[in-house]
């Protein structure tokens, strides 16, 4: 593959194939994680690393692999990879290992790694595969964060709430309050995400129209643009 290839998986990973915006993939706890930033951050992290190692470990056995124990293979590869993550955020994260509970080892099931896995990873080489699961995760967590943000701050009125959790006293101060705000308990709770979910995935609709319909003015510039020239005579 050329360098327009990475481009090309960076964007189709981060915005035209977008896992949580276009596929609908993993909204299990896209939808239940993202009540705030510091909880869909670390979901979304999670997420990624698993992409990307079991993308890489699906390429290094590719070869190896009978074709008739390609899935179950692929699944234990990805809840042996998940397993790891789990164990270090419960060394590392516990409070958020906590908060997260179920949705850690629930990583397993997102559709989006098995999907990769049989799509790209199992037909492409070690590099290519772990680049393409870090932008599908990063597209992915990018959907998470902002949904996780959307809610704490209506829900709330914060945002970056508890991150010292995640990152330590380093960010133990990042928290932005909103005065004499009261508590808006819909948007805690997780019926909530569909709707910011919805207003997301309509505002990347409403942005690929655009740059559509640019697209296709810059092309009609051109060929009106454009002149057509005979030539007639003879060159010696």
């Amino acid at each position: 593959m050329s360098e327009t290839s990475y481009r090309q998986i960076a964007v189709d990973g981060l915005w035209r194939n977008n896992t949580a915006t276009v596929q609908l993939l993993g909204l299990c706890p896209l939808l239940a994680c993202s009540n705030s930033v510091v909880n869909a951050l670390s979901l979304g992290l999670a997420t990624t690393l698993a992409l990307a190692s079991s993308n890489a470990a699906v390429s290094l056995v590719r070869h190896h692999t009978p074709a008739n124990l390609r899935l179950p293979i692929f699944v234990m590869i990805i809840a042996s990879l998940v397993s790891c993550i789990e164990l270090l955020m419960h060394a590392f994260t516990y409070q958020l290992y906590q908060a997260l509970g179920i949705f850690i080892p629930l990583i397993v099931t997102n559709c989006a790694l098995l999907g990769r896995a049989e799509a790209f990873a199992s037909k492409h080489n070690t590099r290519f595969a772990a680049f393409d699961g870090l932008m599908v995760g990063l597209g992915f967590t990018v959907v998470l964060v902002l949904l996780g943000a959307m809610r704490e701050l209506l829900g709330n009125g914060t945002l970056f709430a508890n991150m010292h959790l995640l990152l330590g006293n380093l960010a133990q101060s990042w928290t932005i309050k909103i005065a004499d705000y009261k508590q808006f308990l819909f948007f805690i709770l997780p019926p909530s995400a569909f709707i910011c979910l919805g207003f997301i995935i309509a505002g990347k609709n409403v942005i690929d129209e655009r740059l559509k319909q640019r697209a296709s003015q810059q092309a009609k510039e051109v060929v009106a643009g454009s002149k057509r020239v005979r030539t007639t005579g003879h060159i010696s």
